[in-house]
């Protein structure tokens, strides 16, 4: 039998569990995969066995850094392998974690969960308030605190910001992450982890989502502590607390709620001065009537977060990014995914958000090729959710996008384990008090601002950026927003802040059709009514699996200008680091055929976010497709498809049959033929 589990640091960053066995009357010491240490003990607690007494059975093994699962603790005394199962089923993904590292805490974790109790700030004035500590909220606090010597105030109420909360330890592991933290650390927890070898090896659902759990934990503490860290060094005051604008006081008196678990709350208040406010609460999900959220089994694109089990069967009304995003990631873990869309033709809903058409093309069929069902030009009409058998399975009623019956052959219901709405997003603004500052929003809850991200306030001291003014609902345009925001509040020069941003005046182009539809001055680049539609602002990453990213203009709207635009493409699988790991997928170069001047550049394949960065640089110095043919490129790299895609713009007809011959031996790889 295993007496022991010791670890040993290995010289690399994880740790190497190390298992000692009895043989006869000795010992022996056994070097053993983790993965082979879960099983043994999974056999352990199925078999009904009692795990000796805690002294002499310690079995601690670490998949992760800070990722600890404690078996012995969890079928010590006379647990047995029911209890157990019942235990691990209600343990929630992430809002209320426990896990060994929350019962003993390291001392860095001590320091992470470490906050200001409001009752501590109360009658306090300050430079800068601000409220929410997303990206836009934390690197905000940052600029203000580093850059310009405010003595700076950051208030969150994290247990209301996507449900990304260590109740033990009480860690925001939320602090400075995007709206999507979840989902990244998800989608890189299933590159991390087979499911399927697990399950393979006879490991149960909960013992792999628990894997699952700890990788997610281990991905989101990083970021949370490394933001906490960066708020401590500027000297920012963190306050855990709901933040609201006073009834009286005007727009610079704030009245912090302190939330469960802080000293004097919830019940006691604080107010506290500012005589700059900045609002980044971000936003949260939008939910249609009629759909039944509970938390359990139906879900939104935030409360997914605290999802307690892996499913065996997955349901997702959407079109959009995320709604993909997870599809693909429950699908890689090994869920039955089906994906209801109201547009009968999927690439459709993908282009009017704004992704070319041969790029949608590539996502929806990599869905199929996933195994994803789509039920097109659907909608759900009815929920059936049992209420005291979690493990019956939701009945879904499917009709029509438009009302009525589906067409004869389609599906009229569907059945799964959970439901998840991912159906867009709005700002995050019901309960700031926003009247009592004089602030207006729009209809959809927006904060209504100027150019600066002036809010309405009386006095003018009140900005907003982020998701709280609206689209485009990305972490990088909330974070540019916020950064003019300080700095206008503080009244620096311009200058210095677009140096930081890499140039004032935007792109600028020869072909004047183009430029003079979007504004390129500094003061509207990050004015909320025009990023949205400017495609000049900023790249697009799309993190669904194959990547996908753009920049720039596509073909359509570069003739809708009246430029006589054309395209070269590469496909993933014509360099050679694309065929050998990662062949589905294709880069585009659309360019102006009168002068050969980059218009924009449309990627769909592994690292499309990281390589789009370098068609930005292309499209914005002006580039041509000659300069692209110029360039020397590393071998073996994705960069290559840059040269590839130029040569296909300079020569159709041999493009089309290299990409012919390409396409044909990936379709053959796909189907699994052997070539010879």
């Amino acid at each position: 039998m295993i007496e022991a589990a010791t670890m040993t640091k290995s010289s690399s960053k994880l740790i190497s569990p190390t298992a000692v066995a009895r043989c006869g009357g000795g010992k022996r010491t056994l070097h053993l995969p983790s993965s082979f240490l879960v099983v043994i003990v999974a056999a352990l607690l199925q078999s009904g066995q009692r795990a000796p007494p805690w002294g002499c059975f310690a079995f601690h093994l670490t998949l992760h850094r800070n990722a600890v699962f404690d078996h012995a603790a969890l079928s010590k005394s006379a647990r047995s392998r029911q209890s157990f199962r019942q235990q691990r089923h209600h343990t929630p993904l992430l809002h209320s974690l426990s896990h060994p590292q929350s019962r003993r805490p390291s001392r860095s974790s001590v320091a992470t969960s470490a906050h200001v109790d409001p009752s501590d700030v109360s009658g306090k004035s300050y430079d800068l308030a601000i409220i929410g500590a997303g990206p836009v909220g934390v690197s905000s606090a940052l600029l203000a605190a580093s850059s310009h010597g405010a003595n700076v105030i950051l208030i969150d109420a994290p247990r209301a910001s996507g449900a990304l909360m260590n109740e033990v330890t009480g860690e925001d592991l939320s602090l400075g992450g995007p709206t999507g933290l979840f989902s990244k650390a998800l989608r890189a927890s299933v590159k991390k982890i087979n499911v399927g070898s697990l399950r393979g090896m006879g490991l149960r659902d909960d013992s792999v989502w628990n894997e699952v759990v700890a990788c997610c934990v281990e991905l989101a503490s990083f970021n949370a502590r490394d933001a906490l860290r960066q708020l401590d060094y500027a000297g920012v005051t963190y306050v855990k607390g709901h933040a609201a604008f006073a009834d009286s006081g005007g727009p610079s008196s704030l009245i912090i709620t302190p939330e469960l678990g802080t000293r004097g709350g919830p019940g006691g208040t604080a107010t506290v001065n500012a005589m700059r406010v900045l609002i980044a609460t971000g936003s949260t999900p939008f939910r249609p009537g009629g759909i039944p959220f509970d938390g359990r089994r139906v879900f939104d694109s935030d409360s997914i977060n605290t999802l307690s089990r892996l499913p065996r069967s997955v349901a997702i009304t959407g079109s959009g990014i995320i709604a993909i995003e997870f599809a693909k990631i429950f699908k890689n873990l090994g869920s039955d995914v089906t994906l209801i869309i109201r547009d009968s033709i999927p690439r459709n809903a993908l282009m009017k958000i704004g992704l070319d058409k041969d790029i949608a093309g590539i996502l929806v069929a990599d869905l199929a090729r996933s195994g994803i069902k789509i039920e097109r030009g659907a909608r759900v009409k009815k929920f059936d959710v049992p209420r005291d058998n979690d493990k019956a399975p939701i009945v879904l009623e499917l009709e029509a996008s438009n009302g009525g019956d589906r067409p004869t052959g389609s599906a009229t219901s569907i059945k799964c384990d959970i439901y998840l709405a991912a159906v867009g997003r709005k700002p995050n603004t019901a309960s700031l008090n926003l009247p009592a500052a004089g602030i207006l929003t729009d209809e959809y809850g927006g904060i209504v601002v100027d150019s600066r991200l002036r809010t309405t306030a009386r006095g003018g001291n009140v900005y907003a950026a982020g998701d709280v003014v609206g689209r485009p609902f990305l972490a990088s345009t909330g974070t540019a927003q916020g950064f003019q925001a300080v700095e206008g509040m503080f009244q620096t020069d311009e200058n210095r802040l677009s140096e930081a941003l890499g140039g004032a005046e935007g792109v600028s182009t020869d072909a004047k059709k183009a430029v003079e539809h979007y504004p390129s001055s500094y003061e509207d680049r990050y004015d909320p009514k025009n990023l949205a539609s400017n495609p000049f602002a900023f790249p697009i990453g799309v993190w669904t699996s194959p990547e996908a990213a753009y920049y720039g203009l596509s073909t359509q709207q570069c003739r809708d200008m009246g430029i006589n635009a054309g395209e070269g493409v590469a496909l993933y699988a014509e360099c050679l680091r694309g065929l050998v790991f990662s062949p589905n997928g294709l880069l585009k170069l659309v360019f102006d055929k009168d002068n050969g001047q980059i218009m924009g550049v449309h990627i769909c394949g592994d690292d499309a976010c990281e390589l789009i960065h370098y068609g930005m640089e292309l499209v914005k110095a002006e580039r041509t497709i000659n300069d692209v043919l110029g360039n020397l490129y590393s071998a073996v790299t994705f960069h290559e498809m840059y040269r590839i895609a130029a040569m296909a713009a300079v020569d159709e007809a041999g493009a089309r049959k290299r990409r012919a011959a390409a396409g044909r031996a990936l379709t053959a790889r796909n189907s699994g033929i052997s070539q010879e």
